[in-house]
């Protein structure tokens, strides 16, 4: 290329990176100096080679970096938006030490941004094809100074510890020990923690010898790899719908759940509000028994077998032959929305109480953004009995409250 076309391209990507600082400001992704800094000067088109300059500077859009020989995606360049949103979370400083879990390289030099030059921000993955893309992209991009590391990163780094800030870029199901133990007592872990089929992207604070919560937020990410991997329970009820969970203990009978889902739904509408879906989903999912999601296809929902909830995958509760599922309709007032339960299965009645009772109290107590709070314990530091309610996980277990 030319150098008339080289500049030409230069000042074209930023002018759509200062495009994407300004919505993303605008949506409030973006809410200080600092984050807004390391966005304006990464070229973030540099991580995303051979895409078109609109797609490298979306804010919602992702860049695949790797799939399997199926096609099915195992590493991503995030979206803007969601790295906006963890970066603030993390409150990263000059001078801090940085280690990042899930390499894509971008990321990182936006955390070598905010620690400055005379920091080191390390990325490490356990598969070598993304450490050398990132290694590549950030050679390109000018951040030499990133350290890149090929490993199963749950065992951390334990020669390079300690570190200020933990940044997991990947769906942990569990937190293991040597993300605490390898964080500075004053630090702080960002991760997207999967909880009953759910995941968040929780601030945690070291707290003792557990970790609790500062700040969480919606989030998305492919599945973490290697010893830390989590695999969930699918079970197919018929074409297009099919049942998830987490939880080993959940009882999954197929051909009893079909059956149920041909017969009549049974409807509940206990005057709960509907809002804030994500902040509903999350109270719902921690808090009822026999947790799994219920997914299906457009077709089913055009066919009138599911509601549209199911589309993205809806939180049901679940026996061996029944199950209910949220729902909402128009409530009297223009633009107001209410919630209620869709039930199947000769314990259609028992279960729509059940989760009735749920949104009323979500609806009525706890119907606000920010109202829980996450304690992790691991299991070393927690003898004696698991507190009721608590999402157990290998390594320790999660409790949450509200307020």
């Amino acid at each position: 290329m030319s150098q008339t076309g080289s500049t030409a391209v230069s000042d074209q990507a930023d002018e759509f990176r200062l495009a994407m600082v300004r919505e993303l400001r605008e949506q409030e992704a973006i809410r200080s100096e600092p984050v807004a800094a390391a966005f304006a000067s990464v070229p973030r088109h540099l991580f995303a080679p051979g895409e078109p300059l609109e797609t490298a500077y979306a804010p919602h859009g992702t860049v695949v970096a790797k799939r399997d020989a199926d096609g099915l995606v195992l590493s991503v360049m995030s979206a803007a938006h969601l790295q906006a949103v963890m970066l603030e979370q993390a409150s990263v400083e000059p001078g801090m030490r940085v280690l990042e879990v899930g390499s894509g390289g971008y990321n990182a030099a936006l955390l070598q941004e905010l620690v400055g030059p005379e920091a080191r921000v390390t990325t490490v993955d356990i598969d070598a094809d993304i450490i050398t893309r990132a290694r590549e992209c950030l050679d390109a991009a000018g951040y030499e100074r990133v350290r890149t590391l090929t490993a199963d990163a749950e065992f951390g780094v334990p020669e390079l510890a300690s570190f200020d800030r933990i940044v997991v870029t990947a769906a942990a199901w569990d937190i293991p020990s040597a993300w605490i133990s390898q964080l500075a007592l004053d630090g702080r872990l960002v991760v997207p923690l999967r909880m009953r089929g759910l995941t968040r992207s929780v601030a945690f604070d070291r707290d003792g010898d557990g970790l609790v919560s500062q700040d969480y937020r919606l989030a998305r990410f492919v599945p973490m790899r290697g010893s830390g991997a989590f695999a969930e329970r699918r079970v197919l009820l018929r074409d297009g719908v099919a049942i998830q969970t987490d939880d080993p203990a959940v009882r999954l009978d197929a051909q009893a759940l079909n059956d149920a889902l041909s017969g009549p739904a049974l409807e509940l509408w206990p005057g709960a509000v509907w809002d804030f879906p994500d902040e509903l989903e999350l109270f719902v999912a921690l808090n009822i028994p026999q947790v799994a999601s219920i997914h299906a296809s457009q077709q089913i929902i055009d066919e009138g077998v599911l509601g549209p909830a199911a589309l993205m995958g809806v939180t049901i509760l679940v026996t061996e032959d029944s199950f209910a599922y949220r729902a909402k309709r128009a409530s009297g007032s223009a633009g107001e929305y209410e919630s209620g339960v869709i039930a199947h299965g000769p314990q259609a009645e028992s279960l729509a109480k059940q989760y009735a009772e749920v949104l009323l109290r979500w609806s009525d107590d706890h119907r606000r953004r920010g109202a829980a709070t996450f304690r992790y314990r691991p299991v070393a530091s927690s003898p004696g009995p698991i507190p009721a309610g608590a999402v157990v996980k290998r390594h320790g277990a999660v409790t949450v409250t509200w307020s």
